[in-house]
């Protein structure tokens, strides 16, 4: 499986949906960067997405987006084979 990593916050709902629905597809582990503890993390994550919002969803080195990205993502049948993918 790959490997998750996911920019979070501690009271973001979003993160919360977003790792809900990773945990329904099977995902174990989750490497979750929570941007509100160390602010150096989310001037990473800029760089990294360009965007400023939680939760940022990387699945491999495949940036997801974006709870909404996942979720549509799932609905279009894409997540569990970007998940399987070694």
């Amino acid at each position: 499986m790959n490997a998750v990593r996911m920019y979070t916050t501690q009271v973001c709902p979003y993160c919360i949906r977003a790792k809900a629905l990773l945990k329904q597809r099977g995902v174990d582990l989750i490497d979750e960067v929570r941007i509100d503890l160390d602010p150096t993390q989310r001037d990473q994550m800029v760089a990294l997405t360009g965007r400023r919002t939680v939760p940022q969803i990387f699945i491999g080195d495949t940036h997801v987006g974006g709870c909404d990205e996942l979720m549509a993502l799932d609905r279009r049948g894409g997540l569990a084979p970007l998940l399987a993918r070694a």
